[in-house]
């Protein structure tokens, strides 16, 4: 059977979907995307991104194409068609087509597509292994926060973690504090607190992230909220990154230095135990 993809409007196989070489997401990256996990068929989170989106649009100066349900009955017919139970779906949303120019009009119909990744989310070697992560510098622009499709940086940066055998990079901004993985959100624990970076223009606001941490104040675990530095995390006792592609990932090694003891810490496997169990109470 082939790949069934969504583009304006259609689903058509994969094989047949086009893009015009004018579309600004290609031209100047004037686009934006989001990423749903799938457990079990369903997705995973799904308002939140559907929010997100809607915010990166905005700060754009972009409208939202689709309505949430509108978005939520193509992701399903996609899951549906291409008979996904784990994985992924990607939508990307950009301006439109326009001859080349920096400044853009009014009036140009958007560009939007959805195409679904099987992949393993839960069952993975790096949860039960850990994963290791390379310190990188964060060059990357000062609105961080808005998911767009200009990824330069991070595909440097997580190419040059893949050829040092790591799964994620990390990445440390110019003061010496870290911001975030390459396409994940990052924490520490030391002493039994979980310390990750606050929301800001300097990162990107994950939607695992907020998932977790309200999970997380639910129970006994500690949360801060506060910039720290590589040393601090060198000197953790666990850390782990989310995302939706990885959920809750345990880190066990950056820069070629075992974090704790070198293995998944209980409260990671926690953490992770508890968001997967509300990932599927909550999916739809």
């Amino acid at each position: 059977m082939s790949r069934s993809v969504y583009l304006n409007g259609d689903f058509i196989p994969v094989e047949e979907a086009k893009v015009s070489i004018f579309d600004r997401g290609l031209l100047f990256a004037d686009s934006v995307y989001e990423v749903m996990g799938v457990l079990d068929g369903k997705l995973v989170d799904f308002d939140g991104h559907v929010q997100r989106l809607e915010l990166s649009l905005n700060k754009l100066d972009m409208p939202m194409p689709l309505s949430r349900d509108e978005i939520l009955g193509v992701q399903h017919e996609l899951i549906r068609q291409n008979g996904l139970h784990e994985g992924l779906v990607y939508m990307q949303v950009t301006r439109g087509t326009a001859e080349r120019d920096f400044a853009y009009g009014e009036g140009m119909t958007q560009t939007v597509f959805m195409f679904h990744q099987q992949k393993d989310l839960e069952q993975t070697t790096a949860a039960r292994v850990g994963a290791k992560m390379l310190s990188v510098p964060d060059i990357r622009w000062d609105r961080r926060d808005i998911k767009t499709t200009g990824l330069l940086a991070q595909v440097l940066a997580k190419q040059a973690a893949k050829q040092a055998g790591c799964a994620e990079a990390l990445m440390v901004m110019k003061d010496g504090t870290v911001s975030e993985g390459g396409s994940s959100s990052f924490y520490f624990i030391k002493d039994d607190v979980v310390v990750t970076r606050p929301i800001s223009n300097d990162i990107l606001a994950g939607i695992t992230r907020h998932a977790l941490l309200q999970l997380a104040e639910t129970t006994d675990f500690r949360i801060v909220e506060r910039s720290f530095s590589l040393d601090e995390v060198l000197a953790a006792d666990e850390a782990f990154i989310t995302a939706a592609s990885t959920m809750v990932c345990p880190i066990i090694e950056i820069d070629e230095r075992r974090v704790g003891g070198g293995q998944p810490g209980p409260l990671t496997k926690k953490l992770r135990e508890i968001y997967f169990k509300n990932a599927r109470e909550t999916s739809v």
